[in-house]
């Protein structure tokens, strides 16, 4: 819930501010549809490069929104570092038996630069979104309710089973528990899952007694309908414009090669 608040917040003076919420949705899956399919490296930068663009218009936050991107980048790394031994072909260094090659060396730059496009463009046009909008969205998109609802009370509770995992470490703390490669330690953290496991149950049964009692059947009631523009046009056809471009000259660049 963090995570999404602090990116809607700063979007809120953003460019794609005005634009609607099932458009953004619709653009990003669009996009990440593209990027997945191209294959050069030069469309590749190109679609990184408006990825960029469009996180610069919704004014994301560079330095959280970075810091992210180097956490997927770091995990992502520890994985592609094997590719260029995995992947036939040119040899270009050669370390303990292992030879790794050119054209894995490729292949990892490819996944990397789709990686990244692909969240930037998810972080700007559906992580700017309130988790209210973005589910009341998925809603008008006829998206399945229950995956709707999932979504729902997975962002608005994550933080509150975050400050209750915080609490019970706390409490563990004041009681002088400290971390070691022990019996205890281990027994004292599956003491610690368990009881955060029941907390959470218990709360949800609260949760769901509480809708109850204001009439909650099972899926919620949209009240208010969101409208296409002039603004949504535009900004579709420059999403269709820039979708085709990155077809085309991803066609181009693999004929030439």
């Amino acid at each position: 819930m963090h995570i999404v608040d602090a990116l809607s917040d700063r979007a809120e003076h953003g460019l794609l501010r005005t634009l609607d919420p099932r458009l953004r949705i619709m653009a990003a899956a669009l996009f990440a549809l593209v990027v997945v399919s191209l294959s050069g490296l030069a469309t590749l930068l190109t679609a990184l490069g408006l990825a960029l663009s469009v996180m610069l218009a919704a004014r994301l936050p560079a330095g959280p929104t970075l810091r992210r991107m180097a956490a997927m980048d770091g995990f992502m790394l520890m994985i592609l570092v094997l590719l260029p031994f995995t992947v036939p072909g040119t040899p270009i260094v050669e370390r303990g038996g292992f030879t790794a090659s050119a054209e894995g060396l490729i292949k990892a730059v490819e996944i990397l630069l789709k990686a990244n496009a692909v969240v930037l463009a998810l972080l700007a046009l559906v992580g700017s979104l309130d988790a209210v909008t973005l589910g009341h969205a998925l809603a008008r998109l006829r998206m399945p309710a229950n995956l709707v609802q999932l979504l729902f009370f997975t962002v608005r509770y994550i933080g509150v089973i975050s400050e209750e995992y915080a609490r019970l470490r706390t409490a563990m703390r004041a009681r002088g528990f400290r971390p070691a490669n022990t019996l205890h330690t281990y027994r004292s953290i599956g003491y610690l899952v368990g009881m955060l496991l029941v907390r959470s149950l218990e709360r949800s049964e609260r949760i769901l007694a509480a809708m109850r009692c204001r009439g909650f059947e099972g899926r919620f009631h949209l009240l208010d309908a969101f409208a296409y523009g002039r603004a949504d046009a535009l900004f579709a056809g420059l999403t269709a414009v820039a979708c085709t471009g990155l077809l085309i000259m991803d066609l181009t660049y693999a004929a030439a090669v």
